[in-house]
């Protein structure tokens, strides 16, 4: 009986691993959450820097900056925080493959 408890609850803890692993979409729409300030696809106007053609790598160190507390943001630090480092990386990726204007 305790072999089976287990064996279930290592396959409930996989079930969101696996999920994201099927969704082509996920980067795209881990991405979406950020046009609101960042423009759809990246590609802002204004103020707010455009996130479109950045290299993924820039991208990723200003997210882990944010997450970690040392870039100074006003509201990044607490966006990056609600990501995991692999759902940071999909938005990077995704940011990058968008043409620049």
């Amino acid at each position: 009986m305790q072999a089976w408890m287990i064996s279930a609850a290592l396959a409930a803890a996989c079930l969101p691993a696996a999920a994201q692993a099927q969704d082509t979409n996920l980067a795209r729409n881990l991405a979406a959450t950020c046009a609101n300030c960042h423009g759809t696809n990246g590609q802002a106007r204004g103020e707010i820097p455009p996130l479109a053609g950045v290299p993924a790598e820039k991208t990723i160190a200003l997210l882990a900056a944010f997450k970690s507390g040392a870039m100074p943001a006003t509201i990044m630090h607490q966006i990056a925080k609600g990501y995991s480092d692999e759902q940071l990386r999909l938005v990077a990726g995704y940011f990058a493959a968008q043409p620049a204007k």
